[in-house]
């Protein structure tokens, strides 16, 4: 066994992965005696929290209730979300709201000075709080700011997570606790020892495993892997949900038009100029985001066309620029107009319903070791997330887990002594080009034959390919020094196999999972439990006595 490398090795109380609303939420709801470290996979802004358009959903309004709030949700969701993971959430908006203005968010206000509130699809009140078109970037940068602010927290730019360490893979007996993690520094290359008490991942997604997606490059699955790796159980993770919305453009792939633009009138239109999703269901443009992506998928396919049209030139401009600035700004960039011309969009991978098994703490399967926002799975979201829910989510389930962790930090904990990160058998990378084809050839995989619209067959072909990716990979990860790409293919290979391997077990259409194969809602309301190391699979009933799995 190597010896620590005092160099390298860093001793913190609570060690955060990811520096997004759920990540930071956790260190700011921490108290100041607390010695944190953030872990940024890029720079800090650069998080999912960021690029949200929309906004954070809470029950604010006299004429909305607690109640109506979780209807819709579980309406939204299929009614595949688990109860208790959906009151503890929706309960929690006021605090959450609270806790960001208490912070300096600044919010858009309505003409009495009030926080303005919008709606989006599945909503059946006006409840979204949002800072015009750009909510993700106003509380992205302010908590950003104060965490920068505070002497107690240390950060880290440009340091990817590797793997986690455990007491069960030093084989120091008793329960399987976090001890920590391995993380590569981008800069200079070197692999540092991180080591806590209490490790929270909170990095996002997984949609990169998909070939068009609206989420910026650092959503590769990595805390559902390295959890997963280090025996958390998954759950759920068939169900992706694709917004209906992103544009179509050769410059901007990846920019997402806010679903608030359909909650404010705008219509999605044909080629020909048929308002289509009249033909789909009575809400029309705010159905939920698996109905409305399934339809424009459906017509995309039927007429041959690579994009649909979205449609607000009927809003009176003033109400453009003022409700959409940002886009507007952006669009305008790119040579659209949007409050006299139409807006070409297609579906992109957008959000991981499933991830990491966790309870109303935050806490995995895995003593010391919490995940939250998108990298957990807590039930809320069942077979659908409801917009603005997610960041809801995580200023929940980030105060939660802070309020379990300072109840945890008063016993005396003393780290056992940790090996330093060993690569004195490995070689420099020959041909990066491997890692390119191999992450290429996975995304293509995906979008094709586990998008929007699956089959039994398609999903084989997808198992059969994501395999041998898998031997060749880990291979190629034995063999070589640790490279930031490595170990983001790595993680997404992963979780991709989750998402087949879900997928095979579920004989329904439910939500955002939709097969040819079998079209109908199933007769019980199950969720697939995947348990490590060989993919288990349990399907333990939703909202029932057995929920013990």
């Amino acid at each position: 066994m190597d010896m620590p490398n005092l160099e390298t090795t860093r001793h913190f109380d609570v060690i955060i992965v990811g520096s997004g609303g759920a990540g930071l939420s956790l260190a700011l709801s921490l108290p100041d005696h607390f010695n944190i470290a953030v872990l940024a996979k890029s720079t800090l802004t650069d998080a999912s929290t960021y690029f949200a358009q929309g906004g954070v959903a809470a029950v604010l309004d006299k004429t909305d209730s607690i109640q109506q709030h979780i209807d819709d949700t579980m309406i939204a969701g299929a009614h595949l979300c688990e109860l208790d993971a959906v009151k503890q959430t929706v309960e929690g908006g006021k605090p959450s709201v609270d806790f960001l203005l208490e912070h300096g968010v600044q919010f858009t206000l309505d003409e009495q000075e009030q926080l303005h509130l919008t709606r989006e699809g599945g909503h059946s009140q006006r409840r979204i709080i949002h800072a015009a078109d750009a909510t993700g970037r106003a509380i992205s940068t302010t908590l950003v700011q104060r965490a920068q602010e505070k002497s107690n927290i240390s950060i880290f730019e440009n340091y990817i997570a590797i793997d986690l360490i455990t007491s069960q893979k030093l084989n120091l007996g008793g329960e399987n606790r976090a001890l920590g993690l391995y993380a590569l520094d981008e800069k200079n290359e070197k692999v540092h020892t991180f080591l806590a008490p209490f490790t929270a991942l909170a990095c996002g997604g997984a949609m990169k495993a998909y070939l068009y997606t609206s989420n910026p490059d650092i959503a590769t699955g990595d805390g559902i892997a390295m959890a997963y790796r280090a025996g958390c159980r998954v759950a759920n993770m068939e169900f992706n949900q694709f917004h209906p919305t992103c544009l179509y453009h050769p410059q901007a792939r990846s920019f997402l038009i806010t679903e608030a633009m359909r909650g404010e009138g705008a219509y999605l239109r044909l080629p020909d100029g048929e308002r289509f999703m009249l033909r789909f269901d009575e809400r029309a443009e705010l159905a939920p985001r698996d109905i409305v992506a399934r339809a424009i998928d459906y017509e995309i396919k039927r007429l041959g066309i690579r994009h649909v049209w979205l449609d607000i030139t009927h809003k009176p401009e003033s109400f453009v620029k003022e409700h959409f600035p940002t886009l507007y700004e952006r669009l305008l960039e790119l040579g659209i107009d949007i409050t006299k011309e139409m807006i070409p969009v297609v579906p992109a991978a957008h959000y991981t319903c499933g991830g990491v098994v966790v309870d109303e703490n935050s806490q995995t399967d895995i003593s010391g070791l919490y995940a939250i926002g998108e990298t957990s799975y807590t039930g809320l979201h069942g077979a659908n997330r409801m917009a603005s829910n997610s960041l809801l989510e995580c200023f929940v389930y980030g105060m939660a887990a802070a309020d379990h962790i300072k109840t945890g930090l008063q016993n005396k904990y003393s780290s056992p002594q940790v090996p330093a990160w060993d690569d004195s058998q490995v070689m420099n990378p020959d041909e990066d080009v491997v890692i390119l084809q191999n992450w290429d050839e996975l995304r293509q995989t995906m979008w094709n034959y586990v998008g929007i619209v699956r089959t039994t067959k398609r999903l084989q072909r997808a198992l059969h390919r994501i395999e041998m990716l898998k031997r060749e990979i880990t291979e190629y990860y034995q063999d070589y020094q640790v490279s930031k790409n490595l170990i983001e293919l790595r993680n997404l290979v992963l979780v991709s196999e989750m998402i087949v391997r879900c997928a095979m077990e579920r004989k329904e259409s439910r939500g955002l999972h939709y097969t040819l194969d079998y079209p109908e809602l199933g007769p019980e309301l199950r969720k697939t439990v995947l348990t490590p190391p060989d993919f288990q699979v349990q399907r333990p009933l939703v909202n029932s006595a057995d929920l013990s799995a």
